[in-house]
């Protein structure tokens, strides 16, 4: 007789804007960092687009972040249209 098999758990759907914040505030504060401590030592080196990278990186992040509020709120609207009783509806944090 055939083994049933365990139901799938329902795949992770965690708020997405978070991560695009902390990742707004890392690429920030990167350059940041190089900029004030370390510029001679870049110019020095010819590394002096790695703050051109974090300054890409910074506001690259604000489309991104964007696009995850965008997708947050979709996904309140499905949460909020899944029956009370189904498995997939949670709570939203």
């Amino acid at each position: 007789m055939p083994q049933e098999q365990p139901p799938r758990p329902e795949p992770l759907d965690p708020p997405m804007v978070p991560f695009a914040v902390v990742g707004l505030v890392v690429w920030a504060v990167v350059g940041l960092v190089l900029l004030i401590f370390f510029r001679d030592w870049l110019t020095e080196h010819g590394h002096r687009d790695w703050l051109w990278t974090c300054l890409a990186g910074f506001l690259w992040g604000f489309p991104g972040l964007a696009a995850m509020m965008r997708h947050d709120a979709h996904r309140r609207r499905r949460r909020a249209a899944t029956p009370p009783g189904h498995p997939a509806a949670s709570t939203d944090r």
